[in-house]
Parts: structure tokens; C-alpha cells; sequence
């Protein structure tokens, strides 16, 4: 049964990146699906650090979905945005610290296999997360990383088909973060040219 669960949470998964890579909304409904599915599976091999994540994903796909539809200027659709240099450094020092006081819980309070690395997947894909439903091009960034760190942990696990589309979600993370530079490159040239 398992297997099966993997197998389904990988299709809407790699579904929902691809959508994502490509701005369309529905990302959102396919990341809902993926998450619910993952929120078993993670009950069931003990990485709770990921189930608590993908409970709050629950959420944090209905707001994207809602700001990408009504974000923006006006409240029409949201466009690519970056952050400052300080905000950068805030989420970066933000996902350090978070990590270490969640992984160091999750080691004390729980028989947690992978308490640390599992912590800095949780913490660096709620900043991810968050970044992405605001349409923030940095989201890409932390994605990657998320992406490297969780190859390793479901490998150390024995969940190769999850191992399999993390391999996947990182080299279309690669993919978004070089499809939104483009896409937020062309923007302001337009903005430029109309002003």
C-alpha cells in the first residue's frame, strides 16, 4: 500500500512542479492532492518533522492558490517579484536558526530517524513555500536545497520512488529558477518599454 501511495504522490507531484515551472494555477489543486497523499506516507516511516509540514502545506497551497489568482496589482493576478538584499539575509539566518531549534526538539522529544535534516527540509520548505504562494523568485532557491537534503533522507529511508522524484523536483527547480528569471527579465524590459 505504501508503494502505491508513493507512486500516486510522485505523479501529482511532478504534475504540480511542472505546473508550477510554467505559472499555472493549476499547481494548486495538484499540490493539494500530493500533499495529502505525502501526510500519510510520512506517518507511516515516522518523518514527522515532514508530516507536520505537509499539514500546514494544506493551507499555505489554498493561500497561493488565492494570491496567485488575486495578489497582485490591484487585485488582479500576481507577477514574479524579488526581495531585498536584507530579506534575503533574514529568511536565510530565519531557516538556520529554525532548523537547529526543530531539529534539536525533534531529537529530544521524538523518535524521529532523521531529526535534523528532516527539520531543515520542514523549516527551509515552509520559507520555500511561503515564497513561492507570494511569487517570489528566491523560492526557487531554497527548493533546490530542500530538494539535495531530502535526496539523501528518503534514500537513508529505503523510499526510492519519493528519493526518485526529488531527483525530478530538483532538476525542475533548476528549471523554474531559470524560467522565472527569464520570464521576470522580459517583464520589466516590457514594463521599461511602456514607460
Amino acid at each position: 500500500m505504501l508503494l502505491g501511495l508513493e507512486i500516486a504522490a510522485t505523479i501529482f507531484g511532478l504534475l504540480c512542479v511542472w505546473l508550477t515551472v510554467r505559472q499555472n494555477i493549476w499547481c494548486w489543486p495538484t499540490g493539494l492532492v500530493q500533499v495529502l497523499l505525502f501526510i500519510v506516507i510520512f506517518f507511516q516511516v515516522k518523518l514527522y518533522s515532514d508530516l507536520i509540514l505537509h499539514v500546514v502545506y494544506i493551507g499555505m497551497q489554498i493561500f497561493g492558490w488565492w494570491f496567485w489568482l488575486h495578489g497582485g496589482k490591484d487585485r488582479q493576478e500576481a507577477e514574479i517579484t524579488t526581495q531585498r538584499e536584507t530579506v534575503r539575509i533574514a529568511w536565510l539566518l530565519a531557516t538556520i536558526v529554525g532548523a537547529a531549534l526543530w531539529g534539536a526538539g525533534m531529537a529530544h522529544w521524538t523518535d524521529a530517524a532523521a531529526p535534523y535534516g528532516d527539520a531543515f527540509t520542514t523549516v527551509a520548505s515552509l520559507c520555500a513555500q511561503w515564497m513561492l504562494a507570494r511569487k517570489q523568485l528566491e523560492s526557487w532557491y531554497y527548493w533546490i536545497a530542500v530538494d539535495i537534503a531530502a535526496i539523501g533522507i528518503y534514500f537513508s529511508k529505503g523510499l526510492y520512488v519519493t528519493t526518485g522524484l526529488y531527483a525530478v523536483f530538483l532538476v525542475l527547480a533548476i528549471c523554474g529558477l531559470h524560467a522565472w528569471k527569464r520570464i521576470r527579465s522580459e517583464t520589466m524590459q516590457e514594463t521599461r518599454s511602456e514607460g
